[in-house]
């Protein structure tokens, strides 16, 4: 299987929201709304990623993978995001079915690395819900350190609990087996 990772462009905002949405709705079932998972999920996620590539800020990253060309995954990430936490992982999403390959290692390895390249002073963390223990293990896996709580406000207007985890530099993203 070749894998390639590139810069996401507004060609890819149909995929990009169709795998966001349904990973939300494998994920966070127990967080947001049947309502909302079931008629508002894919028109809002739809909005942000068309909002996202064709407007992107200055210090924004989307970068897609495909697997033999096939759309397989993305990660949007935010330079010098927070003030103390530095620059945020803010998406990563895989294919269900192509989960255990090392996509998702690959692309939070080249969003580091370009985090390191443009914003090497911050740190580098993401905002992962309590109710994703599989996203938990795989961020600490890859040497993310639990340093926060905090509480989402969801799209549907409930309160989710979510961790922050953060890898300090960008350096200490841990390039395991991929």
């Amino acid at each position: 299987m070749t894998i390639q990772i590139r810069m996401g462009t507004e060609k890819d905002q149909s995929n990009i929201a169709d795998l966001h949405a349904q990973s939300w709705k494998e994920n966070y079932g127990k967080v947001l709304s049947a309502d909302y998972l079931n008629t508002k999920i894919l028109h809002d996620r739809n909005e942000v990623w068309r909002h996202r590539l064709e407007n992107p800020t200055t210090n924004q990253l989307v970068l897609v993978a495909e697997a033999n060309r096939e759309f397989c995954g993305f990660i949007c990430a935010f330079g010098a995001h927070h003030p103390e936490f530095g620059t945020i992982i803010d998406n990563l999403h895989v294919k269900a079915e192509r989960k255990g390959s090392g996509i998702g290692s690959m692309l939070l390895q080249a969003a580091g690395k370009w985090a390191l390249e443009h914003f090497s002073e911050h740190d580098l963390y993401l905002e992962v819900l309590e109710c994703n223990p599989k996203a938990i293990k795989f961020y600490e896996r890859k040497g993310g350190k639990h340093i926060d709580l905090a509480y989402w406000t969801t799209p549907c207007g409930n309160k989710a609990r979510e961790f922050i985890y953060s890898w300090g530099s960008p350096l200490n993203l841990s390039p395991d087996t991929i």
